[in-house]
Parts: C-alpha cells; sequence; structure tokens
C-alpha cells in the first residue's frame, strides 16, 4: 500500500440485500485490474463471496476485504451482508472505516435494511456517497430514489451524475450513460469491454436543459459550502472543477452532504465514475478526527492518537477467522507502526500478545504473497499470534497504553436445542461452537445440562440456518436440531416495596436480617436491570455485609426472571433501609435477606413476559395487497404504513417474531412469487397473557 496516507481510502460497501454491493464490488476489482475476469453473484465466481454457503444462496454473509488501486488512490474495501441476520458484519466494520459508498436498487429505492445501515453509519459518524444501481432494470426511477433519500435517511443527497434514460433496452428511453454534472460531459460505457472503454462526448442539446437544471442545483449546494464559489457566482463568473470537487469533498466529509451518482455495475455502466469520486471525495484517515479512548490504567484519563506512524501504536480487533494454523484477526491500525515478530498488550484482557505474522487480505484470506514486514497508521491487515484478544478489543504498544471504545452488538432474538447424536461428538461439538463463537459475536451457545442439551442463539433464521449447514457440512458433525424457539425477556407490571428476611439458625449461631427493597418499572421495558444503594451513610449495614447485599441484588438480576428464568430486562432496583442483629450485620444473613427481598419483589410487583417485535417491510404488486395485509393481522401485526413506490405496493407492519416463523415462504407463495419482504428488530412488548401462564409452573 501506499505510504502516504493522504492516498488510502479506507472504505465499505452497505445497502439492503440484493442491491447489487457485491456486484459493484466486482466490477471495482475488475476495473483497477484487480482481477482478470469479472465473477458472477448467481454463478459463484466472486471473489468477496467465497463461503460456500454465500456462494449457493446467491447473498453475502460474512464481510469481506479487497484492496485495488485506481488512479493515485490505494483503496481497502469490505464489502458487507445486506441481511438483517448479519447486520453485525456491517457494525464492525463502519466501526473501523472512514467512509461508505451506500447503493440503491433504482427500482426498489429506499429500503427496510437500507435505513438500518444508514442509521448504523450515522452513530459510528461515517461519510458517505450514494450509487443509484440498476438503472438499467425494469422499473428504474432515479429521481425517486432520489428524493426519498431525505425525508426517509434524514440525509442530503447532490447529485454529481444524471442518467441519460432508464430501465432495459426494449423501453423507449433506456439506459445508455450517465452526464457528469461537474466537467459537464456526457459519459458512455462500451458493453463490448465490459464497461472498461469510456467514451466522453459533450452533453447532447436534447439533455442540456435537465442537465443545466440538476448542474445549477449542485452549484447553489456548493456556493452553501464554499466562500471560493460563491464569490465566483456573485461575479457571473464559471466556478471551475477544482473548485466544486473541494467543496463537495468538505461537505462530504462534514457529512452534510452525500454525492449522488448512478450506473448499473451489472454491466459496468458508471463503476468507473464511481471509482474516481470515492478518491475525491471521501476521507483519508488523516481528514478524520484522532481516535478517542482512555487509559487502562485510569480510567478517568481521556487519551487520543492520531494517524500518525510516530505516535504509539494502537488499533482494533474487529473481525476473527479461527483457523488451524493460528486465528487470523483483522484490525484497523489507527496509530503508530506494527512489525512482525513484536509483542503488543491488550487492555481488555491485561494480556500480552505475540504478533507473529502481518498479512494484507484478500476476500476472507490473506493475500497470496501477500505477507509484509510491517504496517502503519491508517490500514487494515490481517494479524497471526495473538491469543486472549476477542472482538472488539483494542491492541497497542505496551509502554503507551490505550484502550479504544469497543464494539456493540445487538442481542440474540432466536434460540434452538442442539446435541449429538453420540458422546463420540461432544468435544468436537463444543470445539467447533466455541470457535463460532470467536468468529461471530451474535452467535451464542450455551450448555443446559438438565436437559443434556446445547441452546444456541442467533439473529434469526436464516442465521441459524447457516449454522446448522456449518455444522453438518462444513464440519462434518451429526447433530439433532430441534425446532426454534423466540428468546423471551421478563420485566415487571408496577411498583413494589418488600422486606427481605433472613432469620435461621446456622450451628450455634442465629443468623438475623432484614433488607428493605423497591422495585419499579424503567421507562425503556428493553434497558439492562439497574440497582441502587439508597441505603442511609448512618446505616448499621456497612463494610463488606452492605456490599454483598447489594451484589446479591445485582447478581439476582443478571440471573433472570421469575417466570421461566428469561433475562430481566426494563427493572430498577433500590435497596434503602436495613435492620441487624445486636451482634452486628454479617455477611451470608444479608446475602440471603437481599435474594429473599428480590423474589418478593418480582412476585409482588407483577412478572410481565416480553416477546421481541420485528420491523415487517413487504414489497408487492397491488394485486395480492389483500392478501398480505390479511396474512399479517392473523400473525397479531399492527399495520404502520403503506405506500406506492413505482409499480409496487410497500406495507410496513410490527409484528411478534414469533408469528413470522417461515413468513419469507409465505410471502411468495401469497404473491406467486412476486413479492418480498425483509424485517429488522424494532423492541420488545408485553406478550399475550397465554404465553405468560404457559411459562408459569
Amino acid at each position: 500500500m501506499s505510504a502516504d496516507i493522504t492516498l488510502l481510502r479506507n472504505i465499505g460497501i452497505i445497502a439492503h440485500i440484493d442491491a447489487g454491493k457485491t456486484t459493484v464490488t466486482e466490477r471495482m476489482l475488475y476495473l483497477s485490474g484487480a482481477k482478470h475476469r469479472v465473477g458472477r453473484v448467481d454463478h459463484g465466481t466472486t471473489d468477496t463471496d467465497d463461503d460456500p454457503e454465500e456462494q449457493e444462496r446467491g447473498i453475502t454473509i460474512f464481510s469481506a476485504c479487497v484492496k485495488y488501486t485506481w488512479d493515485k488512490y490505494h483503496i481497502n474495501l469490505l464489502d458487507t451482508p445486506g441481511h438483517v441476520d448479519f447486520t453485525a458484519e456491517v457494525e464492525r466494520c463502519l466501526r473501523v472505516l472512514d467512509g461508505a459508498v451506500v447503493v440503491f436498487s433504482a427500482r426498489e429505492g429506499v429500503e427496510a435494511q437500507s435505513e438500518t445501515v444508514w442509521r448504523q453509519a450515522d452513530r459510528y459518524n461515517v461519510p458517505r456517497i450514494v450509487f443509484i444501481n440498476k438503472m438499467d432494470r425494469e422499473g428504474a426511477d432515479f429521481d425517486s430514489v432520489f428524493n426519498d433519500i431525505g425525508p426517509r435517511l434524514g440525509g442530503r443527497p447532490v447529485a454529481v451524475e444524471l442518467p441519460v434514460g432508464q430501465g432495459p433496452t426494449h423501453v423507449k428511453n433506456p439506459f445508455r450513460g450517465v452526464i457528469d454534472l461537474v466537467e459537464m460531459r456526457f459519459l458512455q460505457f462500451d458493453p463490448e469491454t465490459e464497461g472498461k472503454q469510456v467514451t466522453e462526448t459533450d452533453v447532447p442539446d436534447e439533455l442540456m436543459d435537465d442537465a443545466l437544471l440538476w448542474r445549477e442545483q449542485l452549484v447553489e449546494t456548493v456556493c452553501e459550502i464554499d466562500d471560493d464559489a460563491m464569490a465566483l457566482v456573485m461575479e457571473d463568473q464559471e466556478v471551475p472543477v477544482d473548485v466544486i470537487r473541494k467543496a463537495l469533498r468538505k461537505g462530504c466529509i462534514e457529512q452534510t452532504i452525500q454525492p449522488v451518482l448512478c450506473g448499473s455495475a451489472l454491466h459496468g455502466i458508471g463503476v468507473q465514475p464511481l471509482m474516481t469520486a470515492v478518491g475525491h471525495y471521501l476521507p483519508s484517515p488523516l481528514d478524520r478526527p484522532p481516535v478517542e479512548g482512555f487509559n487502562p490504567k485510569k480510567p478517568d484519563q481521556q487519551l487520543t492518537r492520531k494517524p500518525d506512524p510516530s505516535e504509539p501504536f494502537s488499533a482494533l480487533v474487529f473481525k476473527i477467522l479461527p483457523a488451524k494454523t493460528g486465528d487470523n484477526y483483522w484490525i484497523r491500525i489507527y496509530s503508530g507502526q506494527l512489525k512482525q515478530n513484536s509483542r503488543v498488550y491488550c487492555p481488555n484482557r491485561d494480556k500480552k500478545e505475540n504478533v507473529a505474522q502481518l498479512w494484507q487480505i484478500h476476500a476472507s484470506k490473506k493475500e497470496r504473497d501477500g505477507q509484509t514486514e510491517s504496517l502503519a497508521a491508517g490500514d487494515i491487515c490481517c494479524v497471526i499470534g495473538p491469543r486472549f484478544a476477542i472482538t472488539g478489543d483494542t491492541l497497542c504498544d505496551s509502554q503507551n497504553q490505550i484502550e479504544l471504545p469497543s464494539i456493540t452488538f445487538a442481542d440474540t432474538v432466536l434460540s434452538m436445542a442442539i446435541e449429538p447424536e453420540n458422546t463420540g461428538d461432544r468435544k468436537k461439538l463444543d470445539e467447533t461452537l466455541e470457535m463460532l463463537r470467536r468468529q461471530d459475536p451474535t452467535f451464542r451457545a450455551v450448555d443446559n445440562e438438565e436437559l443434556g442439551q446445547t441452546i444456541i442463539s442467533g439473529m434469526g433464521e436464516l442465521h441459524l440456518e447457516v449454522i446448522q449447514h456449518r455444522l453438518t457440512r462444513d464440519f462434518g458433525l451429526n447433530v439433532k436440531f430441534y425446532k426454534p424457539r423466540v428468546n423471551y425477556r421478563e420485566t415487571i407490571g408496577g411498583t413494589a416495596d418488600v422486606v427481605g428476611v433472613c432469620n435461621r439458625q446456622m450451628g450455634a449461631t442465629q443468623m438475623f436480617a432484614r433488607l428493605s427493597v423497591r422495585v419499579s418499572p424503567l421507562e425503556d421495558s428493553s434497558a439492562p436491570p439497574i440497582v441502587f444503594d439508597r441505603l442511609p451513610a448512618d446505616s448499621l449495614l456497612q463494610g463488606e455485609p452492605r456490599h454483598a447485599a447489594i451484589q446479591e441484588l445485582r447478581d439476582r438480576a443478571e440471573g433472570g426472571g421469575v417466570l421461566a428464568g428469561f433475562p430481566l430486562s426494563g427493572i430498577k432496583l433500590e435497596a434503602y433501609d436495613a435492620e441487624v442483629s445486636e451482634e452486628g450485620a454479617e455477611e451470608v444473613a444479608f446475602r440471603i435477606a437481599a435474594g429473599d427481598a428480590f423474589d418478593k419483589a418480582l412476585e409482588k410487583a407483577g412478572p410481565v413476559l416480553l416477546e421481541p417485535i420485528m420491523k415487517v417491510e413487504v414489497t408487492t404488486p397491488e394485486d395480492y395487497m389483500g392478501e398480505l395485509v390479511g396474512d399479517l393481522q392473523q400473525r397479531r401485526a399492527l399495520i404502520s404504513a403503506t405506500e406506492t413506490r413505482g409499480a409496487m405496493t410497500v406495507i410496513t407492519a410490527h409484528a411478534p417474531l414469533k408469528e413470522l416463523f417461515g413468513y419469507s415462504s409465505a410471502v411468495r407463495s401469497l404473491s406467486q412469487g412476486r413479492a418480498g419482504s425483509s424485517m429488522e428488530p424494532l423492541g420488545y412488548q408485553a406478550a399475550p397473557e397465554e404465553d405468560a401462564h404457559s411459562f408459569q409452573f
């Protein structure tokens, strides 16, 4: 990679499923010369979708990193999944990226998962440009997609390209090129060369009026950003190309605008200008603020690291790929330099780690002949050698320690029980599940000793289905799988004051303790439980017994509810009074009293079962809308909106996850295969009473 960090771009491709992310990535690799043949998603020949599960399903499941050079720029590109079950892959990539290309389908427009990835980019303050793909598809509508980005996503799109025509070749005005609004040139792409040959001509007269109208909007935006451009316009002078690009870059990096381009990645139309736009408008590591962290020895001491090789080394582990020869740790280097055969420190585990090898990454593998001696600030690479760090952990210089913010992943929503067919496979199953946990931070596996089964949890049906296939096909395990079940939670319906008591004889000692506790619901029913010590400062309960009582309440709150042991959420516990024996407070006695108070408080406040609710979006021809709405209502769904997008109707609903098993198949059946659906977690709400009663013994 380039030693000039100003020419480095760490970018991601993010979008709703099937918008064309992987095809865009493939076309970039081909046009840049990084590969000599264009891979096809439907043929399973793309570089980034190299897992058998991805090739079989034709979707991206695992994020992949590729590197290429375009013009003078050196690009680290992360291709991410679009399916909501694998949104953690998007989360961890956006955590370490400097910029993103958001891909929209010109026909489907802004979809449910488009909103999810846009919000994720907002959360990590990632500048982005937009590529409206599939302009040569039936029903493509550039204006509709462009105009949706503002109201639906809170963005401010600025067109830097305009499509010439839209739709396939058989329509009256098919898509046949783009107008570059910055240089006012008409670009056409030769299909015989897969888009490599680009012809530039003047904008045809019949297209000039439309082009000038869009360019006027572009210049108005540029004038808002750049004073030099404003001065030129006020003097009736033409704004030079370099001034326009400088202003667009500034606005993009400050996240006040998103430059918009368009094309058809499948046929190589418009991808070259997109690659150029990545260099012109998206930030280098130097354009991003210094990374912030804290001193692990003094958590109140805030620290920063600049993207400078002379700064102390710091990096973040954002992905781990288990391997027999040593796990592959994908890291983003934020500052300093990293060399082979060196030692670094992991503050999260308080361990020193070895860096035996450094590799450049291609797709999900180490790049052939990609081993390198050292890498510096700004780069993304693979490290072999660490043993203790996990996803989200920091690696840093042991003499200049810093701990960077970790990565937060969503809770699992679906579980299923599995068990090996014979005891001989038990050890291999445990080892395999541990490996999968290292690779996927949203996958959980917990042994249930009472049932002799292992409970695995994931983000949805497809996530668990992929895990099943990997266990049986990739690892050759003979495993029984049981029906998936919903991950419920428990909370309380009201407020209660109780007194927990310990009054028992233990040997020759009479143990006595009373602890008064108040339990109340939090406004957010999905928030984790919180415990407060409200005991008066002059209380007789002090020292270790007091700490033991509060800790017991915290341990019990983390241990689950009283209905069926599901995780508790949305409750607040306050210990506000205590009574001790004349002999003084006993630690064991107050642990018992706290446990008694906890059980009484949850029972008196009224336990409530919470079920996960999903936001469902169905895109269908209007002919099937009635059947699909009726089916959703039978699934206890609340229809929140319906709208028309081109020739399709979009139904948005909120439905319990329990009722959505097999829903994608039902949608295809009800619409003769013409409708599609997507869903994402929305929150939790009280489950029906019959569901709660079914868990009471």
